[in-house]
């Protein structure tokens, strides 16, 4: 099993997710790839079994908009049959983005592999913990 975690971060609290991601994937037996979303495109969806996107919430809860958002929208018509899953950070706000992302990908025809994951600011011991949780059940 071959899986990608791509992932965008300002402060750093949504690469430290990524990283668990990772870890749980190859912990699963997976060949895991750390990729920050302005080394990821379309073309290389293809390559991966499963895919674990990570973004920070920005502005009024929404996912980032100058490198994130758009390689998200150009990938999503790739990952139909594809073992996605999704997680991200945010300083304020309940999570709306994460549910906006979930439901975009849902009405896409994008299967969730396990359910997100979201921590309120850098993970603490149990949200490094859900992170590689994810990634070994995006791998499984």
């Amino acid at each position: 099993m071959k899986a990608a975690i791509v992932y965008w971060s300002g402060t750093g609290n949504t690469e430290e997710m990524a990283r668990a991601v990772a870890q749980g994937a190859q912990e699963a037996g997976a060949e895991a790839a750390l990729l920050p979303c302005s080394q990821f495109d379309p073309g290389q969806a293809a390559e991966y079994d499963a895919i674990a996107f990570g973004c920070a919430a920005m502005g009024a809860e929404e996912l980032e908009d100058s490198e994130f958002e758009p390689m998200f929208a150009q990938c999503e018509g790739s990952l139909a049959g594809k073992r996605v899953a999704l997680f991200g950070s945010y300083g304020w706000g309940d999570g709306e983005w994460m549910r906006t992302w979930e439901e975009r990908c849902r009405q896409a025809g994008i299967d969730l592999a396990c359910e997100s994951v979201i921590c309120n600011y850098a993970p603490d011991v149990n949200g490094e913990a859900d992170c590689q949780a994810l990634g070994r059940a995006l791998v499984e």
